[in-house]
């Protein structure tokens, strides 16, 4: 009995086998558990747990909360739904500069760079900055003239520097976003998504320096002909919850309030995109989302 069980066995293998072989499809891999270790690009990751509890509700119309190691999406909420994303897109702007290298470079302002509304650092035509100071006071300030000004110099033109973001946005895998301008002011055919933000940002914050400038809460910066002015971030987060540490902010008409927020606690890091939110809650909803991913137990206890 027990030989004839085992040829039935040995045949039904090699039948399997031979399906597997010829086309029939193999059983799919078993889905990672939580705080399982994979491989990504090569290296071990682990897989970060989603919380317990069901995440608070918010106001915005859309909204995504990822995992900054494993890039696993913790919350999504219509994360697909392209709109304007306003100058949260200046994070595309700070990638796109940071590819182009030579951050000590000197930028000369042309008056072509005010032509922008509202948020200008006002800057002269003539004026001589390093790249590394317009980036750093876009990111904390959200300026539209330094942002046109960074176009420029990297991309030769505003049209060429929104090809390079746009090639940006395919190499990070964001399907779903159309960049015509550095700044996010409103233009007909531009628009991202919450999942596509998320990407970008949780690429910048990879970059040490992209980082720095996002979690700077204010600073000094000098123009050319001496004067000095203390320069604020936007992101209120950055003073109201202590483990926030970034990201950018964004507004117009169009798009409504907008906040892309970073923090780490517990040896979690964790980004928010809010999308289509007003004001106030949209800092309580991106500090509720923030709360809701990362307070919790150290993940190694």
């Amino acid at each position: 009995m027990s030989r004839l069980i085992c040829v039935r066995l040995t045949a039904l293998a090699f039948t399997a086998a031979l399906i597997t072989s010829c086309g029939g499809n193999p059983p799919p891999p078993l889905a990672p558990r939580a705080n399982q270790v994979e491989e990504q690009d090569g290296n071990p990751v682990r897989v970060a747990a989603i919380p317990p509890t069901a995440p608070p509700p918010i106001s915005g119309e859309s909204a995504i909360v990822i995992d900054v190691v494993s890039g696993r999406v913790l919350y999504a909420k219509n994360a697909d739904v392209p709109r304007a994303v306003a100058s949260t897109q200046k994070i595309m702007t700070a990638l796109c500069v940071l590819d182009a290298g030579n951050m000590d470079k000197p930028v000369t302002i042309q008056a072509s760079d005010e032509n922008c509304e509202p948020t200008k650092l006002g800057v002269k035509p003539g004026e001589v900055y390093p790249r590394r100071e317009l980036l750093k006071v876009m990111m904390v300030k959200s300026t539209n003239d330094i942002a046109r000004a960074l176009a420029r110099d990297v991309g030769g033109s505003l049209e060429s520097f929104a090809d390079l973001m746009n090639q940006k946005a395919a190499s990070l895998g964001m399907k779903n976003s159309n960049f015509i301008n550095p700044n996010g002011l409103p233009m007909a055919g531009q628009y991202s998504t919450a999942r596509d933000m998320a990407i970008a940002a949780r690429a910048a914050y990879r970059s040490p320096l992209i980082r720095s400038f996002t979690a700077t809460k204010s600073y000094v910066f000098t123009f050319n002909n001496g004067e000095r002015r203390e320069i604020e971030n936007t992101n209120k987060l950055l003073k109201t919850l202590p483990y926030c540490d970034g990201f950018k902010t964004g507004y117009t008409n169009t798009s409504g309030k907008c906040l892309v927020s970073s923090g780490s606690l517990n040896g979690r890091s964790a980004i928010v995109v809010i999308l289509k939110s007003h004001t106030p809650v949209i800092w309580t909803d991106s500090a509720k989302l923030l709360a809701w991913a990362l307070e919790r137990p150290n993940p190694g206890a």
